[in-house]
């Protein structure tokens, strides 16, 4: 072979094209490869799909997926699996998966005989039995999460209770489409209420009717979306419906009341509050067709009239329960006629608040109306004076249990006529704000006392005094709940006359408020009725000291409450207790107690063998390090710092 001049082995180009870009090499030289130059063999392209060589870059192809296929085809494949796991799993694939699945209606589902056969024996399926509970409030309030409900709760027993909660700060993010998603999906609820939920409206209810129809309980609380057009499908479709609360639902009116009692034979409870559409034409409907069943009625910031309160009279003969509550146009010949209409002979409880068509005369037609009335509380009535009280007691042959509260026409005299009156049956007497009574030395004939009273509370009525408990004492010695709060009148002259008369036992005392009570009537209570109290609350008695505490210890072996709040207590008080027998001691209280510092750590572990609640907020003396070794310690014990 001829030598090359000038070149030598290593300035030989070895292979491979010269040009960057094989197509421009083409352009220079021929095909061929020409002597004194070796070329090696060069490789082929290897071509694989799918790429396209169309365009200057290759480009990949897309790849077909599933969730290319329509809703209509997909809700067809969806419908297909059996209730139970596969569907759960399914619905965690994609939110556009979770809410085809939801609006799936049982009666939708498409089971081969090979998927029955697989099933058989398991506990998997639509759960009919309705065992599950679910809430949802404020922003947790979703379609989603209510998609999610429907989906899942059908292979665990079934939904049987929903409750959606809003709030006045967010929207609540649950529309008319959560709703038709229970509906479809949870055919076993049988109770479902809407607090605050403005986004809902009648096609979200009319949902729930017609998947929901073991519905039982219903309440709507300020749906303002909401009507009787959705109502009336509720009642058509819900036939086992037992109870009904509405509130604050402004478009809910006489029409869908009607309706309800029309075609809901089982209705036993209704409260409707605050539906300005509602009238005597819908009370009436709903009353007079619902009359053998219903026992249970509250009615309250209506505008309705003497001939609602007429409907009840006559045709609530099951009713055992009654509320009426700001009905500013009844008048005091509505009462008397729903009394004398003799239908509440089995009425038990009756509530009557702010309502000023309650006098004298309505009152003791209700005594003699209702004559097995046994709880009866009276709210701002301010009509009604010590005649028309006295007057009702006599007439009123099983009471019981009696509420007063800002009524205050009522004195002294009606007061103590109340207890001659009732001696023989009353158990429970409440005072609340009944400015009327004026403490006076009353001089009162000789009476039988009475042998029935068992819980007496007066609560800031400001007009008791000394000589009204001396009375007290003399005619309630039978008393073992006694609750006394706010009543800065007295001192310990008055609440001994009372103490130390009670000869059954006292159970619970509580003197919250009373800051003129001192030491000496805590060493007659402990004294007299140690082996008996059970609570006794002194919050805001500023005159208690350790004196006490250690009289507590000593006798109140018993005792499972007690609160010293805001009173003058020190450690050696808190020591006396941990010394003392109170082996029942399981709540205690010394909130704002500022001489109460970390000596008294170790009586508060020895206390902590019983203890279950402490509180010691705002004793600044405790500091933060005492309080996590109380942490520590009382780990069973709930401690409020």
């Amino acid at each position: 072979m001829s030598k090359v001049v000038g070149f030598t082995g290593e300035d030989f180009y070895l292979g491979g094209s010269l040009y960057p870009n094989p197509k421009e090499a083409n352009l220079f030289l021929s095909l061929g490869q020409p002597s004194g130059f070796y070329y090696p063999l060069s490789k082929r392209s290897r071509v694989s799909v799918p790429f396209d060589f169309s365009g200057e870059w290759f480009v990949q192809k897309p790849k077909t997926s599933i969730e290319s296929l329509p809703d209509e085809c997909l809700f067809e494949i969806l419908r297909r699996l059996p209730a139970g796991q596969d569907r759960s799993l399914c619905a965690s694939v994609s939110k556009r998966w979770l809410m085809l699945l939801s609006n799936i209606c049982k009666d939708e589902i498409c089971i081969n005989e090979s998927a029955i056969n697989e099933k058989e024996g398991s506990d998997e399926g639509y759960g009919d039995e309705g065992y599950l509970s679910r809430t949802l409030e404020g922003k947790k309030a979703t379609d989603v999460r209510l998609a999610a409900i429907a989906v899942c709760t059908t292979s665990r027993g079934g939904l049987g209770k929903l409750s959606i909660r809003g709030n006045n700060k967010s929207e609540c993010g649950v529309t008319d489409l959560g709703l038709k998603a229970i509906g479809c999906g949870c055919p076993s609820l049988k109770s479902l209420s809407l607090w605050n939920v403005a986004t809902v409206g009648d096609s979200g209810l009319i949902e729930i009717a017609a998947g929901c129809q073991q519905l039982q309980r219903l309440d709507l609380i300020n749906c303002p979306s909401i009507s009787d057009k959705s109502l009336v499908t509720v009642a058509m479709k819900c036939p086992n419906l037992t109870e009904l609360s509405l509130e604050s639902c402004p478009n809910i009116g006489n029409e869908g009341l009607q309706a309800i009692g029309k075609l809901c034979p089982n209705l036993r409870s209704v409260s409707i509050k605050g539906c300005t559409g509602v009238g005597d034409q819908g009370i009436g409907g709903l009353l007079s067709s619902s009359s053998h069943v219903l026992t249970k009625v509250e009615l309250e910031s209506l505008m309705v009239s003497d001939l609602s309160l007429a409907v009840i009279g006559h045709y609530g003969i099951s009713v055992t329960d009654l509320v009426l509550n700001s009905l500013p146009d009844v008048t005091e010949r509505g009462f008397w006629t729903m009394s004398n209409g003799r239908a509440l002979q089995k009425l038990k409880s009756l509530t009557i608040r702010s309502c000023q068509g309650v006098t004298d005369v309505g009152l003791e037609a209700i005594g003699k109306g209702c004559p097995n009335v046994k709880y009866f509380q009276l709210c701002k009535c301010p009509f009604l004076s010590d005649n028309g009280l006295v007057s009702f007691a006599k007439a009123a042959p099983s009471l019981e249990n009696l509420q007063l509260e800002e009524c205050h026409r009522v004195t002294q005299f009606g007061f103590f006529g109340l207890l001659f009156t009732c001696g023989a049956k009353l158990k429970v007497l409440t005072m609340v704000s009944c400015y009327g009574i004026k403490d006076m030395n009353l001089r009162l004939p000789e009476v039988s006392p009475s042998v029935s009273l068992l819980s007496l509370s007066i609560s800031n009525c400001p007009g008791f005094g000394n000589g009204t408990f001396a009375v007290l004492g003399k005619l309630c010695p039978q008393l073992q709940n006694v609750e006394l709060n706010g009543l800065e009148g007295i001192t310990d002259a008055g609440f001994l006359s009372l103490f130390e008369s009670s000869k059954a036992g006292l159970v619970k005392v509580n003197l919250h408020g009373c800051i003129n009570l001192t030491d000496e009537v805590v060493f007659s209570i402990a004294n007299l009725h140690g082996s008996t109290l059970d609570v006794l609350n002194l919050d805001g008695c500023k005159k208690i000291s350790d004196a006490s505490l250690k009289a507590i210890a000593s006798n109140c072996q018993v005792l499972s409450d007690l609160n010293v709040s805001r009173c003058a207590i020190t450690d050696a008080g808190i020591a006396a207790l941990a010394r003392g027998n109170l082996h029942n001691l399981k709540i205690l209280s010394l909130a704002c107690c500022s001489s109460v510092s970390n000596k008294s750590v170790s009586a508060f572990k020895k206390l902590g063998c019983t203890l279950t609640g402490l509180n010691i907020l705002a004793c600044n003396r405790i500091s933060s390090s005492a309080v996590l070794k109380l942490l520590e310690h009382l780990w069973t014990c709930d401690i409020l710092s």
